[in-house]
């Protein structure tokens, strides 16, 4: 098991990484999502494992459940654990079109990768849309 720094959730029993730097809304995306029905899986800390032919995101024994809601304080969640099928690395220059997703090698295993702009109030349906349209589709349970 590795630990990302990256935060992430599960919809539909696939995870969506979001990663970025510091202060560039990866929780609040995630908080947008999880309000939208998404599951935690981590804040600012990821599980990974290979398992299989699939890379699976659970939560980081040191700070499972709990994510940080800005101006608010900590906050204490249920969590998951699902098969990564997208990563979003947040940026404000992310490319306005995208026809394909491109790709990011993580634990020897390639996941689908998109840039992705997280301002604006339809952030968490464009993440949603983003994962139906390029998320890599579920594998076998492993």
């Amino acid at each position: 098991m590795a630990l990302r720094q990256s935060t992430a959730v599960a919809i539909g029993g696939r995870a969506l990484l979001i990663e970025g730097p510091p202060a560039s809304g990866k929780s609040s995306l995630a908080l947008a999502l999880i309000d939208r029905g998404a599951t935690l899986i981590g804040d600012d800390g990821i599980a990974l494992e290979s398992r299989g032919a699939m890379l699976w995101a659970a939560p980081a024994p040191a700070t499972a459940g709990l994510i940080e809601l800005r101006n608010v304080g900590i906050v204490s969640l249920p969590t998951a654990e699902a098969p990564v099928a997208l990563v979003l690395t947040l940026a404000h220059d992310a490319p306005r079109f995208v026809e394909q997703a491109d790709t990011v090698e993580i634990a020897g295993l390639a996941v689908a990768r998109l840039v992705f702009d997280p301002r604006g109030p339809a952030a968490a349906v464009r993440a949603e849309y983003a994962l139906a349209m390029h998320g890599l589709a579920p594998g076998p349970a492993a």
